[in-house]
Formats: C-alpha cells, structure tokens, sequence
C-alpha cells in the first residue's frame, strides 16, 4: 500500500483547521491540544505524503497549494465519517446533542427566541446554544470554524458560498424594503419608486456591508445622483428607532428587519422599479452537517423562517 494512502483522519483534521484558522495557536485553541501537538500531527501527515503541505511564511505556518488542494479533499473524508457515525446515531436514537448557532443580528432577533423555546419543550431532542456574530458577508463561511450552523445572508445574484468549505441550505430569500416612520409623507403608500426617495436623508449600513451599496447602485443607475446618508447603523433596531422618530429613512429586510418593538411605527414600502434583496442561507461544514442533532435544528431553522415570513405574507 501506499504510503500516502495512510492518512490519518486526526491529521487530516487538524490540516482542514489549519486552513480555515491560519495558525498553529488557533488550531491548537479549537482542537484543545498543545501547539506542539499540532505540529506533530501536521509533521506526521506530512511524512505520509509525498509532496509539501506545508510552508513557512515569515513567521506563520501556511498551506501550500497542493496542502489547500489536500484539506480541501479531507473535508470529502470528514463527511463520510460524520455520516456513518451519524448512522449508528440513528439507530440509537442519540439526538440530544448539543449544536451551536450562530446568526447576524437580524435573523437572531426574529428567529432565536422560537428557535430556543422549541429546543426547551423537547429534551430528548439536540440542545441549542445560540450566538449573534455581526460579519461582513465574505466571513460566513469562516464561522462555520466555530459553530454548527451559521446563519448567513448574500445579496440576491451574488455568488454562492464556497463550497469546498461549507454546505449551503437555502431557508428564504428576503426582499429588502424602505422604512419610513408612520407619520412620514410617503407612509401611506403601499409601495415606492428610487425617484421619490433619492432626496430622502438616509440612515444606512456600515460601509463594506452589502445592503447599503445595493442601493446607492441602483439610486444612481437610475436617478443619476448620489444617496444623502447622514447616519451609519448595521443593527437593525437601532435603525429602526431613528426611522421612527425622525424623518430619515432607510433600508430594511421585510421579514427579519423589523422587530416587534417597531412594528407599529415604522412602515416598510416595496420598491417598484428594482429588486433589492439577500438570499438567507445555513451554512455547515459538510461532516457537521452529517449529524442527526445539526439536521434536526436545521430543519427547524427552516421552519421557523418559512412561518416567519408567511405570517408576514398573509
């Protein structure tokens, strides 16, 4: 045989962390081993292959090409393994494990609360523990690292995730709306176009999130001139109070962007004449994804958006 052929999937392991983590602390700190216990499983794996995985870059410890190429073929091996671990799991019935998920703020605020009390009531089922991460959209995929299931959102017709990385479940995609207080002139209409809001001063995102330059693109591709934004805020609530008692206005997700402290006083407007919006999607390292616990909270992610938003519908 080969000697090649006798990876060990420990190794292999810790080469995928290497690659998501950039360092040997760090892989040291998720897999709660030394880091000279990192380095030899690493050296270990690198006698059983014959080209270099490896490569110092200064003072960091990099993947070379063929060792991205390497962890990215482990995760093929990873996943085999969760699944048949997650079979015999089956058949056992072991369902109530632990899953940690994670979410920006918005959908945490809408969907966390149900997503919690569902794993109350069943305690034979998995244990939810819940985390909101507020990341611009290239890092999703990175959190999958650190959690179960990552919550994520990209703008709509953007490209899809990594795939090598992550499995990606659609769960919705999410319209993003106007927001006016309810005394506002335009409140009263039940929809908008760029043109009646261009010389609207403007409560935006941070610069280098996607939901703000969606918008100022589109404003200018069709009026010709620039947003007036006077304010900076990614979370949505606090967008959403300063809509509320202000004439300034903004852009938010029509199903998870405006909580229930401002559903009376803040109106949400579809826009006629462009399709603004972001694709919701789970994300989970393949083997992660492969136990019964994370399908289990997966599936009621999904249900708890799909109610969400059809409540929103009707």
């Amino acid at each position: 045989m080969c000697k090649h052929c006798l990876m060990d999937v420990h190794h292999l392991r810790t080469l995928r962390e290497l690659r998501d983590r950039g360092s040997v602390t760090a892989v040291a700190h998720a897999l709660h081993i030394s880091p000279s216990a990192v380095s030899q499983q690493l050296a270990a794996l690198q006698r059983a292959t014959p080209i270099a995985l490896t490569e110092q870059r200064g003072r960091v410890l990099a993947l070379t090409a063929a060792g991205a190429r390497v962890a990215d073929a482990a995760e093929d091996v990873l996943a085999a393994l969760a699944r048949t671990e997650g079979a015999v799991d089956d058949f056992l019935s072991r369902s109530n494990e632990a899953v940690t998920v994670t979410a920006f703020h918005s959908a945490a605020l809408a969907w966390f609360p149900a997503l919690i009390e569902q794993s109350a009531s069943d305690p034979s089922g998995p244990e939810v523990h819940v985390r909101d991460e507020d990341v611009s959209t290239e890092e999703f995929p990175l959190l999958a690292a650190d959690y179960d299931i990552v919550i994520a959102h990209r703008p709509l017709g953007s490209a899809p995730w990594q795939s090598a990385r992550v499995n990606a479940i659609p769960v919705m995609d999410e319209p993003l709306d106007v927001a006016v207080s309810v005394s506002h002139r335009l409140a009263t209409r039940s929809s908008v176009r760029l043109s009646e809001v261009v010389d609207e001063v403007w409560t935006a995102a941070h610069e280098g999130f996607p939901l703000e330059p969606l918008l100022a693109q589109a404003v200018s591709a069709s009026t010709g001139r620039p947003l007036r934004i006077a304010h900076r805020v990614n979370e949505f609530n606090v967008a959403a109070a300063i809509i509320a008692r202000t004439n300034t206005i903004g852009l938010l997700p029509r199903y998870t962007g405006l909580g229930p402290s401002f559903a009376d006083q803040v109106v949400l407007l579809p826009i006629e004449d462009v399709r603004l919006g972001r694709h919701v999607d789970l994300l989970t390292r393949r083997d992660t994804g492969a136990r019964r616990g994370v399908r289990i909270v997966v599936e009621r992610i999904a249900q708890i958006a799909a109610e969400r938003s059809g409540e929103l519908h009707s």
